[in-house]
């Protein structure tokens, strides 16, 4: 018993060390962490040699941009400095003009933040960073200088030098001293978002075939996918600024493309295959074994006979479509949704026969030359971006507003040191304008400031007197910033540890020689606490609504789209707009699985609604006359259908009118025998050329699929429509 006893204190201390040893820096975190300070200290000690007159700007702006990627702090170092550069020209031109009228001064100071930040909304890029840096580097230079406005010039060749040396260390750093590539991170992630892709397909594969419901972790699988597409360009931009990553960059564009075409084809293939195994005809055992041996296929690790196998199902799955064109009675709707399933599964083949032999280049480092990918049924541009303008102008005149008033408050209050509360105001309503709750990061940006007021004075009045010499201030302040180092790529801690990193090291006011100032520091560092809490006051009051919002503006936003594009606006911009919608889509799926209540779809059936409707607006120019009818009121009872779901509640679902399941009904029974007599006629290859009603019938049994009509009325085609 005793011996019983004495081991649960023991368990209980070996849990807690466990604990606090998973919370502890890893190895890498230290490495980066002292990568960054070194590259801090050159800077300081380089811009203390040059006889700088702020240094401590130079050690601030290192900690901005440094990044594990070498790519990624290349390319911010050039951003940043592009956009001190335009905020410094702006303040050399603007301030000896309007600086008698401090008003005006403060209006356009205003009206600068604000829209520089909604520029920064539409890039959408990592070169977004040049904007919101221009945003509020225009008061940050010349606000401290409107008691000397003449020496605003010199002031604002300063700051750039002093930027630009601790973005040449920080890159110099991290070029030279284990440089992190991004292409090894990236193949990781494709690595990781294949996986995802994997077992959502092989989950949906086999449960479908045996008529099971999907398990947890394919549906996890399939939000996690959908959620992760959109980050892929982050990193992507960044192998730019990585040598020799040419190639690199293609092929991480063409794998982007076909993880995000996965998830229309998983899901369309989902319902198909529902709706199949609930028709009179059900789910054929050949069709069940195709599916048994692609998911078998899809699971198993890449090798030259996996690879093989993936053109052999290919050609099985066209040998059973082949068959069922043989079959009695295949107009009907039970034979459309076989061969809809069996293209769906040739997609998702080529999808990923595409998906392995990329991800093989891209562990090789070149594109191979030659290389023909499987898929080429659809395309679109990874650059075409959902913005939502109206939400994306309020955020960016709440920003101008608050600054405004921050001025106001600074000129009417005459307290010298408010310029700080404006700088500090501007830049927390900049930063995280972007975030659908930017609330919570403002709050760690405060608690920051708050805590720099703290660490600040135990370093500025008890550690630093004692450095007499730059190894000894390095020493003292090696501890503080290793630890926080070591926290800025952690992303529940990253905020607050940048926040705190560059804040301390502007406060000190670090120079040649120790001058500290217990007024002036208090005063400054107070100013910086003032201007974070505005900021933060002023979002908890302007923006109350959270992410709610944000995900219904997305929803009807959407159907708008799709009500467009049926009524033929997107007719000649197909690329463009499959690329928005499923950008419009990764933005959704994480909003989505994080609302509650209802929201009445699931995203992916909305990008499927549209990719059909702009197919067969495509098409339908082609068609015969009564066909092209057919198609047309389809089209116009799909627009109808979005105008009436963008006046309902967002939670209340609208199902299909029987008008519109009529009409879908109607176009099937005349586009199919089309179809047929072309082959029948063996003038397959001619007809094609003119136009492909079978992509025509599949986008109609698309659209059937995604409203969720599902049963055919068995009309038969009006006579005429042969003719």
């Amino acid at each position: 018993m005793q011996e019983s006893a004495a081991s649960v204190p023991a368990a209980r201390i070996e849990h807690w060390l466990d604990r606090l040893q998973a919370h502890l820096p890893t190895a890498r975190e230290w490495l980066l962490s002292a990568k960054t300070f070194a590259a801090a200290m050159l800077a300081f000690y380089l811009a203390l040699a040059a006889g700088l007159p702020r240094p401590y700007w130079a050690l601030a702006t290192v900690y901005v941009v440094s990044n594990p990627l070498t790519g990624a702090t290349r390319s911010k170092g050039v951003y940043r400095v592009l956009g001190t550069l335009i905020g410094a020209s702006a303040a050399v031109l603007v301030l000896p003009l309007l600086v008698d009228t401090p008003v005006l001064l403060s209006l356009f100071l205003s009206v600068w933040t604000g829209t520089l930040l909604y520029l920064s909304f539409l890039d959408r890029q990592p070169s977004s960073y040049v904007y919101l840096l221009a945003a509020y580097s225009l008061p940050m230079i010349a606000l401290p200088m409107v008691q000397s406005p003449d020496g605003v010039f010199n002031f604002a060749v300063a700051r750039s030098e002093e930027i630009l040396l601790g973005i040449v260390c920080a890159a110099l750093v991290s070029s030279l001293v284990l440089p992190g590539r991004a292409a090894p991170v990236l193949e990781a992630r494709f690595h990781a978002w294949l996986n995802d892709a994997a077992l959502w397909a092989t989950g949906l594969l086999r449960s479908e075939s045996a008529g099971r419901p999907r398990d947890a972790a394919s549906l996890v699988s399939s939000h996690r996918l959908a959620a992760d597409v959109l980050a892929l360009d982050q990193f992507i931009s960044h192998l730019r600024y990585d040598a020799d990553s040419q190639d690199l960059v293609r092929i991480s564009r063409e794998l982007r493309m076909r993880l995000g075409l996965l998830l229309p084809t998983l899901s369309s293939l989902s319902s198909a295959v529902q709706a199949l195994r609930g028709s009179a005809g059900g789910m054929s055992a050949a069709l069940s074994e195709r599916m048994d041996e692609i998911a078998d296929w899809v699971a198993a690790p890449p090798s030259s006979e996996v690879d093989a196998r993936g053109l052999h199902l290919q050609q099985r799955l066209r040998a059973l479509a082949e068959t069922c064109r043989d079959e009695p009675g295949r107009t009907d709707w039970d034979d459309l949704l076989r061969r809809h399933v069996l293209k769906r599964l040739e997609g998702l083949v080529q999808l990923w026969r595409d998906g392995r032999a990329l991800q093989l280049m891209m562990a090789q480092g070149r594109l191979t030359p030659g290389w023909t990918p499987a898929y080429e049924r659809w395309t679109f541009s990874p650059a075409e971006r959902h913005h939502d303008h109206g939400m994306q102008l309020f955020s960016a005149a709440s920003a101008c507003t608050v600054t405004f008033l921050a001025c106001l408050i600074w000129i009417f209050s005459g307290w010298s040191d408010g310029v700080g509360a404006v700088i500090m105001c501007a830049v927390t309503s900049c930063f995280f304008a972007a975030q659908d709750e930017p609330a919570r990061a403002q709050l760690s940006f405060f608690y920051a400031n708050a805590l720099c007021l703290l660490i600040g004075l135990l370093l500025l009045f008890l550690i630093l007197p004692a450095a007499r010499e730059f190894q000894t201030l390095v020493l003292g302040l090696a501890p503080f910033f290793l630890v926080l180092g070591t926290l800025m790529t952690r992303p529940n801690f990253a905020v607050m540890a940048l926040g705190l990193t560059v804040s301390l090291a502007s406060s000190l006011g670090l120079s040649e020689a120790y001058s500290a100032d217990f007024g002036v520091f208090v005063n400054s560092t107070l100013a910086s606490v003032a201007g974070s809490l505005l900021a933060l006051l002023w979002t908890l009051l302007t923006r109350p609504f959270g992410a709610s919002l944000s995900l219904h503006r997305l929803l009807r936003s959407t159907w708008t789209d799709l009500a467009h594009t049926a009524a033929g606006r997107h007719r000649g911009d197909l690329g463009r707009l499959r690329a928005r919608m499923i950008d419009r889509l990764a933005q959704l799926m994480p909003r989505l699985a994080a609302a509650t209540g209802r929201q009445g779809t699931d995203g992916l059936s909305e990008l499927r609604v549209g990719l059909s409707a702009a197919l067969l607006q495509r098409e339908q120019l082609q068609l015969p006359a009564q066909a092209a009818r057919e198609v047309q009121a389809v089209l116009d009872a799909l627009e109808l259908h979005y105008r009436r779901r963008q006046r309902l509640p967002m939670a209340q679902e609208l199902q299909p009118s029987r008008q519109l399941h009529r009409r879908l009904d109607h176009a099937v029974a005349t586009i199919g025998p089309l179809a047929i007599a072309a082959v029948a006629e063996g003038d397959e290859a001619a007809f094609a050329r003119r136009v492909d009603a079978h992509e025509v019938l599949h986008a109609l049994a698309e659209l059937r699929l995604s409203l969720g009509s599902t049963r055919a009325e068995a009309l038969q085609p009006d006579q005429g429509a042969l003719a």
